[in-house]
């Protein structure tokens, strides 16, 4: 392809989507409990839900250096791509896109950056779009622009048995914390730009799924659409929810994605984690 993507470890796409779209993926680090590993690479979903079940737990994050995304933009290039489109988590919670950011900065204007304002297939649905319109010989701001609207059209929704993970992470604040542990309700959250919102409570696992599938398809109106589930140590939530929406959809529902999230969002969501990510098809 004369424009090649990137993205980072937190698409949780896998690896025969990775190939088929001819991405190349930037590892983030993770650490748990003192060990470190580079997610998807040497530190797994399991490894995060073992290291969280403990009593004691302590788990961090790190985004790639500047130098390992220049690394890779230098080899796609030296390989024969006119440009590049780099594709991350969300600023709002990583420092990744600033990093990839440093880098791009030395490639004289052939390296363009996307902050996907999510994770997950919140971030792989828009590489996914960027790498179609690269296949189909977009030049490098096609393929931005592609990615850009396809953020634009990307909703995530998402439900945590307890919300000490993200609060310990600093991903949200303790008063939101104290509000979601309040009489055991279970959070609902959103990423309206980028950062993570408390939307609202419900007292069940059952009915947070449930809740998932209607904010789904609040968010798609009458668009058609692609879905992405993601769970942790959660499959069968994860096949609940995908069942209701398959049924809610209908035949306005194409493209479905179903992974475990890794380590990353492991390390700041917790095991229980069910999630929704609604992208709405561009019109004829």
């Amino acid at each position: 392809m004369p424009v090649a993507v990137v993205i980072d470890s937190t698409a949780y796409l896998s690896p025969e989507l990775v190939q088929a779209h001819r991405l190349t993926v930037v590892p983030l680090t993770v650490v748990l409990n003192g060990a470190e590993g580079l997610e998807g690479v040497e530190i797994h979903p399991a490894d995060a839900t073992l290291a969280l079940s403990g009593r004691r737990v302590t788990a961090s994050t790190s985004r790639p250096a500047p130098e390992q995304f220049a690394r890779t933009y230098r080899r796609l290039l030296d390989d024969g791509a006119d440009g590049v489109v780099s594709v991350h988590i969300s600023a709002g919670l990583s420092g990744t896109v600033e990093a990839a950011r440093l880098a791009a900065a030395d490639f004289d204007g052939r390296v363009e950056v996307v902050d996907s304002r999510s994770t997950g297939m919140g971030l792989g649905f828009p590489a996914i779009t960027a790498a179609t319109a690269a296949e189909a010989g977009a030049d490098l701001i096609g393929v931005r622009d592609a990615a850009l609207a396809a953020v634009d059209r990307t909703t995530v929704w998402f439900y945590v048995d307890t919300l000490e993970f993200l609060r310990r992470g600093g991903r949200i604040n303790a008063a939101e914390a104290l509000l979601g542990t309040a009489l055991s309700v279970k959070p609902i959250m959103h990423m309206p730009d980028g950062a993570i919102v408390l939307r609202e409570k419900v007292r069940t696992a059952s009915r947070g799924v449930a809740r998932l599938v209607d904010l789904a398809v609040e968010a798609a109106g009458d668009d058609d659409v692609d879905l992405g589930v993601h769970h942790l140590a959660a499959p069968q939530r994860a096949e609940a929810l995908l069942a209701a929406l398959t049924e809610r959809f209908g035949a306005r529902l194409h493209d479905t994605y179903v992974s475990e999230a890794g380590a990353v969002v492991a390390a700041h969501a917790g095991p229980g984690l069910a999630c929704v990510v609604v992208h709405r098809r561009p019109g004829d």
